[in-house]
């Protein structure tokens, strides 16, 4: 009921309710996109080759595609290459030093890094779509001249450079995160499929009831722990000291520094599957080879051993992102000079190099529970689906992803209402 309240009370203020209902049309614009085909592909022989033992390795990308992937849509590449270059952008500031000047440089420098994550977006996206066309998808042409080839490759990176685009519209007029919206929408748009599919599966025997059940338990339990989690945070004291500036006294009184159980929120999952991915993204260059029957095997959460190997890394990739995103957001060191700066102190801990040990110590320490929580909840389903023949793959990292999503989106639009006096849901 408090969440309608907030829903609501955001809804009575025009410029809230523009961005709302702004965010709402792109939304409706990403699932308009993903219904437009491709032109010049014989769909019967689409359908067939993701109904072949094959169509299991794909499932990855399905995920962000919204199904735009296994039908061949203008969107079939989804956000993925934007998610890639990203990934690479960050790793590379802290290798090259050039690029770490400008991450320090403000506004500006963010924009700078902001344009050549662009550029990258779309080389990748060329190379992506080269591989589809000329690979997975080659069967499925119905031209095979170098002019219909041209055109298919053209459509597909222009898919992925509007979704960047679009993303970025929401950040700039929007509400929430541009980019992990439409991540959002197109899982949020597979949840009556997926809960057909399991229905038609009870139906014929193939799915038992008490698996089912499981599932929603499952289900429960991941959209509460990832609440809780999400909510989590230890709020260390900071004592600020009184000081007289003219007549006036400053200072005195005592607050808090709250470090988040999960600073990164559900970043790390989907860097980690983006990540994962890149294997089955090479095998688009070499369909029925021995390399895609290696990448099945070995890489593939539908392979066997291919499924413990995946989950281990999978696992790993999500614990290290986790450090590395929360690394970036809160940086001790800055945040004990902006204290000892301002006259504040954590009782019992000397400003400067003791309070950032300590920050470090204590960020270290909580970021591991959050991190272990994020590889459990991903992992484990990607295993459990192997084993019970159950898509539980959505109610796993598809649901972690939606509900860290909408709650990140929730606390923006809570933050609009507190600066106009209006209390919201998240306490």
């Amino acid at each position: 009921m408090n969440m309608l309240a907030t829903l609501v009370n955001a809804w009575k203020i025009p410029d809230i309710r523009k961005k709302i209902i702004f965010t709402l049309l792109m939304m409706v614009v990403f699932r308009l996109g993903c219904a437009i085909p491709i032109p010049g592909i014989d769909r019967s022989i689409l359908t067939e080759l993701f109904n072949s033992a094959q169509g299991g390795l794909f499932g990855l990308f399905d995920l962000f595609s919204g199904g735009a992937f296994s039908n061949f849509t203008i969107f079939a590449l989804s956000i993925t290459p934007y998610i890639t270059a990203s990934i690479i952008l960050q790793l590379l500031t802290i290798a090259i030093p050039r690029l770490e000047a400008l991450a320090k440089e403000g506004i500006e420098g963010r924009k700078k890094i902001v344009q050549y994550t662009r550029y990258l977006t779309v080389v990748l996206a060329l190379i992506q779509a080269f591989g589809l066309t000329v690979g997975l998808f080659r069967s499925a042409i119905v031209d095979k001249g170098i002019f219909s080839y041209i055109v298919i490759i053209l459509t597909l990176t222009a898919g992925t450079a509007f979704l960047m685009w679009l993303g970025e519209q929401i950040n700039e007029n929007g509400v929430g995160n541009g980019i992990s919206l439409i991540i959002f929408a197109g899982i949020i748009a597979r949840l009556p499929v997926s809960l057909r599919d399991m229905i038609v599966a009870m139906r014929e025997g193939t799915l038992s009831v008490v698996t089912f059940i499981l599932f929603v338990v499952f289900a429960a339990v991941v959209v509460i722990g990832v609440i809780l989690v999400q909510q989590g945070a230890r709020k260390i004291p900071v004592q600020y000291a009184k000081r007289v500036v003219g007549r006036k006294m400053y200072g005195g009184q005592s607050t808090h520094i709250p470090i988040k159980v999960n600073q990164a929120g559900v970043i790390p999952v989907i860097f980690s599957i983006s990540l994962l991915a890149f294997p089955l993204t090479i095998t688009y260059f070499f369909p029925d080879t021995g390399f895609t029957d290696f990448v099945t095997k070995y890489l593939s959460p539908s392979g066997n051993p291919g499924v413990w190997v995946y989950g281990l890394l999978n696992f790993v990739l999500i614990i290290f992102f986790t450090y590395f995103y929360t690394a970036i957001t809160f940086n001790p060191a800055e945040v004990a000079n902006n204290m000892k700066a301002n006259g504040g102190f954590i009782p019992g801990i000397r400003p400067g190099g003791p309070t950032v040990d300590y920050l470090g110590k204590v960020m270290v320490r909580i970021t591991f529970v959050g991190a272990i929580f994020l590889a459990v909840i991903s992992t484990l389903p990607t295993i459990l689906s192997y084993f019970m023949n159950l898509n539980v793959g959505f109610g796993g990292t598809s649901l972690l992803i939606a509900v860290g999503v909408a709650l990140d989106t929730m606390k923006q639009i809570e933050n609009q209402l507190v600066m106009r006096n209006y209390s919201g849901f998240l306490k």
